[in-house]
């Protein structure tokens, strides 16, 4: 799976829209996209990943026009069948078309870009492949399980939810 080459690099001046983040949809439009690509995902492979910025300064909150320059890199970054939506304050839910391995791949240049970027931040992603007898509510939550435990391992960490043995 390829990105979108983004040049210039992502930069933290404000976005042309003020607030950029309030046009991404919802976590109940990513429960929504996600429970519609489900009943297919065994013949067209998805994954879920839910990226989650982590500030180096400990400061809190994030500035917003950092958030806006994130987000506009983000939706930039993506092909025209993946999907980008918000999780949170500081967390995205990305759906890209592709198995695993092409979503780790994906995730991987997405969380070093922003890391590399942006002055004080870092950049951590869960994946949660999609597979039909999983409910959109239980695909969330296991794209955030994986990121907490990113999160935990620090900065450009990008974990794949796997079934425990």
């Amino acid at each position: 799976m390829t990105i979108a080459p983004n040049h210039p690099a992502l930069a933290v001046a404000p976005a042309p829209l003020a607030d950029v983040t309030v046009l991404l949809p919802q976590r109940d439009a990513v429960l929504v996209n996600l429970a519609a690509r489900l009943p297919t995902a065994d013949t067209q492979p998805s994954a879920l990943v839910v990226l989650g910025l982590l500030r180096r300064d400990d400061g809190w909150p994030t500035p917003q026009p950092v958030l806006a320059a994130v987000t506009s890199f983000l939706a930039r970054s993506l092909r025209g069948d993946d999907w980008l939506g918000s999780i949170g304050a500081t967390e995205f839910g990305i759906l890209l078309a592709g198995n695993a391995s092409a979503a780790e791949t994906a995730a991987s240049r997405l969380v070093h870009t922003v890391g590399a970027s942006v002055p004080d931040m870092a950049a951590a992603a869960g994946i949660a492949p999609l597979a039909s007898g999983l409910s959109a509510a239980e695909v969330l939550r296991r794209a955030t399980l994986s990121l907490t435990a990113a999160r935990r391992l620090g900065g450009d960490t990008v974990l794949t939810y796997r079934e425990p043995v």
